[in-house]
């Protein structure tokens, strides 16, 4: 059978070398060979993450590589613009399970429970990306086990703040939107390795998941802690660069000892932890997560038994082993 990929809508640019898309509109990949639609022998399955940053550009490019080596196999992948563009995704969500040609739908929703309503009535394969959320027609979760990502790393940063000196370390927490399934998630492991690790959280500060509010955010948290804190902690790495970037600049002597921590993996941050800018950070398994997301759909198309949840895994990565990871995401193409 001739391989054709679906045309791929994208609501904002991709980085480069991942996935060609245009502001919105539907526009053909450039390693696909049609962009007509899938033929009765193929799945088609539509794929609509939360927007494009380094981390869903990992996922998009997992989930197309399962496309690219299976001839039966077609993917849409579709992305709002911003974190906070609920309508915009809740309409992808309906078109693709309105569309009758579509077998599959995997999601990873802005909004945990408007997906729960927006499914129920479906018939087609439902396969949860990246978050969670609760519904029967929901047939696996695959992502990272976030709790237990945030508790490794917010424990590694205690363990390095003790290891500079400090006794028991503050430490301030900086998330995504209210509510979030993810970022409390990601929260509440913090909040966990942390306190079991002997430090203590004095400040969480909800920030959209968004590197100007959290930029806004770090600004106030040094007014009200003028002593200085000794960890941030942050559930992505836009969010942890923008804390990088107003402690360097406002030069403040008492957080020049600070140790940031993102969630993610994006090449800036770990770029930014191999020139000693970033302390650490949490990395997803962003390719493998789409791979892993679109195996499991078309498993369960064929009426294979799917595990109800598939943990794509995670890493911390400081300076001891940074090297390591970049040299791992070279070798499979997803060094941007």
């Amino acid at each position: 059978m001739k391989k054709r990929l679906l045309a791929m809508t994208l609501a904002s640019a991709l980085c480069a070398g991942m996935l060609a898309g245009c502001g919105g509109s539907p526009a053909s990949d450039n390693g696909g060979s049609s962009a007509d639609s899938g033929s009765s022998d193929a799945y088609n399955i539509s794929v609509i993450v939360k927007l494009t940053d380094g981390h869903f550009n990992k996922v998009m490019a997992g989930a197309k590589a399962y496309a690219d080596e299976h001839d039966n196999v077609n993917v849409d992948i579709q992305s709002p613009t911003s974190a906070t563009s609920y309508d915009e995704q809740v309409n992808m969500i309906e078109t693709s399970l309105g569309n009758p040609s579509i077998d599959a739908l995997v999601l990873a929703p802005l909004q945990s429970n408007s997906a729960s309503t927006l499914v129920a009535n479906t018939d087609k394969v439902v396969i949860a990306l990246d978050t969670d959320f609760t519904s029967d027609k929901k047939l696996a979760f695959v992502g990272t086990g976030n709790k237990d990502a945030a508790k490794s790393g917010g424990t590694a940063a205690v363990e390095a703040a003790k290891a500079n000196g400090v006794d028991k370390p503050t430490v301030l927490i900086v998330t995504g939107v209210q509510g979030d399934e993810t970022h409390e998630a990601r929260l509440a492991g913090y909040k966990e390795g942390v306190e079991e690790a002997g430090g203590e959280v004095v400040e969480v500060q909800y920030c959209d998941g968004l590197a100007e509010k959290a930029a806004t955010a770090m600004e106030s948290v040094m007014q009200m802690y003028p002593d200085g804190i000794d960890i941030v902690l942050s559930s992505n790495d836009d969010m942890a660069m923008s804390v990088v970037k107003i402690i360097k600049d406002s030069g403040n002597a008492k957080y020049a000892d600070t140790i940031v921590c993102g969630f993610d993996g994006n090449t800036s941050a770990i770029s930014a932890i191999k020139d000693g800018t970033l302390g650490m950070d949490i990395a997803q398994l962003g390719y493998d997560m789409g791979y892993k997301a679109v195996e499991a759909a078309v498993k369960a198309l064929e009426g294979e038994q799917v595990d109800s949840f598939i943990d794509s895994g995670s890493k911390v990565v400081d300076s001891t082993n940074c090297d390591e990871y970049i040299d791992d995401m070279k070798a499979k193409g997803l060094w941007e």
